[in-house]
């Protein structure tokens, strides 16, 4: 990241709302469940299967997680009622995981036990142990309908991969920063875990969520799938809402499943200001139209 990348990323708080809002929109649904069902219903009429994320790690109480627990609930309903093909992420932080892990794994339940397929992500570092802690304990409560995710830019996760034979796995690179005595810090070398990372996971059985925007990831996961005489149903590709949508769409018409996060909620701010941060290129579009709202009223 440039010297003028990381001015303005400390700037972003700063930029009006309605700007971050509107350069934003193309990553997030809205606010509420309506948006949340009509972005997937359109998402699915592009031939693309939808995973629903309740924007919400800032909960500070454990009234908010709960509140997070029942609209996870409501868009159940939405995806029933609409017959959407589509299945839920949920964040642990932001089902109350920091406030008590008790309160994380009932509102976990209380979402699983509904019969949708439920992903659990994955979040930065100090969460991680936790995380797989409650994946595993769920599942050995006989909720099968539970997935988890890797990151591989924490020099653990080949190992994680080992132990997850035969899960449900989705493999992103992480977004988080991380201490280099735990993380690889260069990009070759994250992208040389998640290969790594991958050929464990299908060596392992396991059904994986192949989450990249990078093109020579993909060719290297189209590889490693075709390697190993997989079928388009035993394995998928994953992306964000609004990003590399032409790859996407390449992917589609390949016959490749394709799943696009879709997130919504209140919380849309405090999310779009962590993808904006992680993507200095945007953030250096913020700068230019604030720039520009600023000439234009002298």
């Amino acid at each position: 990241m440039s010297l003028l990348d990381k001015t303005i990323v400390r700037l972003l708080p700063a930029v009006p709302k309605p700007v971050v809002r509107r350069l934003s929109s193309r990553y997030i649904a809205g606010r509420s469940v309506a948006d949340a069902r009509r972005v997937v219903a359109r998402v699915n009429a592009e031939g693309k299967l939808a995973t629903v994320d309740v924007l919400g790690e800032e909960i500070t109480n454990p009234a908010e997680a709960r509140a997070i627990a029942r609209s996870y609930l409501e868009v159940l309903d939405a995806i029933d009622a609409d017959g959407l093909d589509s299945n839920v992420s949920v964040k642990l932080t932001g089902l109350g995981l920091a406030l008590d892990r008790e309160l994380a794994r009932a509102n976990v339940r209380s979402i699983a036990e509904r019969g949708t397929f439920v992903r659990i992500d994955m979040e930065d570092s100090s969460t991680t142990d936790a995380t797989l802690d409650l994946y595993r304990s769920l599942r050995a409560d006989g909720l099968e309908n539970l997935g988890v995710v890797l990151q591989s830019a924490l020099k653990r996760t080949v190992a994680d991969a080992h132990a997850l034979a035969g899960a449900n796995v989705r493999l992103c690179k992480g977004i988080y920063v991380e201490p280099p005595e735990i993380a690889f810090t260069g990009f070759d070398a994250v992208r040389a875990n998640f290969v790594r990372a991958l050929d464990a996971l299908l060596d392992g059985g396991c059904y994986v969520g192949i989450a990249t925007h990078d093109e020579w990831l993909v060719e290297r996961g189209l590889h490693a799938v075709r390697e190993r005489g997989l079928e388009p149903h035993e394995y998928e590709f994953q992306m964000l809402l609004g990003v590399q949508t032409q790859l996407g769409d390449r992917l589609v018409r390949e016959g490749h499943r394709l799943r696009i996060y879709v997130p919504f909620g209140r919380y849309w701010y405090e999310y779009s200001l962590r993808r904006l941060q992680e993507n200095p290129k945007i953030a250096g579009y913020i700068a230019a139209d604030t720039l520009g709202r600023l000439v234009l009223r002298r």
